[in-house]
């Protein structure tokens, strides 16, 4: 394998040199020794943004690749070289970007994915960053990551559709929780103390501590414990659909037209415009060709080919939970 050796003269200047098994520096050891020489001439010739290079890297995972950047923009675009040192100073800045993705951990989503997201993020910042505004490219990367990874979250991970001001009551519930953490000694903080924190009245605090729970929702086959008998369920384990009452037909009509929810955002404009006059105004099909100037006649066909869209896919999409969960055996 070969390695490279960074050599630091008398005069505090770098140089980049093959082992002994030689071979061509490496591109770590370039951008090493381009910004040590540059820092270096900078400053010998007084200029200030060395200093200030210096002064900006407020973590340990900020490297200074201020020449490497300086270099990108001097290639043109289909350079190869300009390829490979873009892939450089993406690798030299990683760490700040797995940094940022570990801030959003345990909300329901692996930090893999989190880092995956933060690392694409990173690479648009590496491509967009223009050093000639005078902004150093923490300044740049950082809202970037942060937006991309809160992206993440809004398009993904709400399984439950919870209203923008719900949202926030959560955000402002969870800092105030963390907070009165850190000074309770562990202890976990009452309703009232976090909605005198917060500065939210205790109805909107408890909303915003159901809303912590909807990143994720609890599939109803998922297993229970067993009030009575084995302690760890056996053979006799229930899942959350064995609790609910048969006779209850709201349940029913929940799960039935959030089935349905998705598959009509999916139908042309035309077709839900049909549809919600149809079942949530209960026009008849008389008033809906009226209302559209049509006749009677293509009204009931164009309902007769919407409902079976959304009747195909809900099966499929059943087809498909079914093939991937089977059914438990019976007892």
């Amino acid at each position: 394998m070969k390695t490279t050796q960074i050599r630091t003269t008398e005069d505090g200047s770098a140089s980049a040199a093959p082992d002994e098994g030689g071979g061509e520096p490496s591109c770590a050891a370039d951008a090493a020794a381009s910004r040590s020489a540059a820092d270096g001439a900078a400053a010998d010739e007084g200029d200030p943004s060395a200093a200030s290079r210096t002064l900006r890297r407020t973590h340990h995972d900020a490297p200074d690749t201020a020449a490497d950047f300086a270099a990108l923009a001097e290639l043109p675009e289909d350079c190869p070289e300009r390829r490979r040192l873009q892939d450089c100073v993406v690798t030299a800045w990683l760490p700040m970007a797995h940094r940022l993705a570990r801030k959003f951990r345990n909300r329901g989503e692996s930090l893999e994915d989190l880092e995956q997201v933060a690392a694409l993020a990173l690479v648009k910042s590496v491509e967009r960053y223009d050093p000639a505004r005078g902004n150093a490219f923490e300044t740049f990367a950082i809202p970037t990551i942060y937006g991309e990874l809160k992206r993440h979250f809004r398009d993904n991970m709400w399984e439950i559709h919870v209203p923008r001001r719900v949202q926030d009551l959560r955000n402002r519930v969870r800092a105030s929780l963390r907070e009165l953490e850190l000074t309770s000694s562990g202890r976990s903080p009452t309703v009232a103390e976090l909605a005198a924190h917060s500065g939210l009245s205790e109805e909107d605090t408890l909303t915003g501590m159901e809303a912590l729970q909807c990143f994720n929702s609890l599939s109803l086959d998922a297993p229970v414990a067993a009030e009575s008998g084995g302690g760890d369920g056996g053979d006799g384990a229930i899942c959350l659909m064995d609790t609910l009452s048969s006779d209850e037909g709201g349940y029913d009509h929940v799960v039935d037209r959030e089935a349905v929810r998705s598959c009509l955002c999916r139908l042309p404009e035309r077709e839900q415009r049909l549809l919600y006059l149809r079942f949530f105004r209960e026009l008849t099909q008389s008033q809906i060709a009226r209302r559209l100037g049509v006749s009677q006649m293509h009204v009931s066909r164009l309902l007769a080919a919407a409902c079976r869209r959304v009747r195909e896919e809900i099966e499929e999409r059943e087809d498909e939970d079914s093939s991937t969960h089977p059914p438990r055996a019976a007892a």
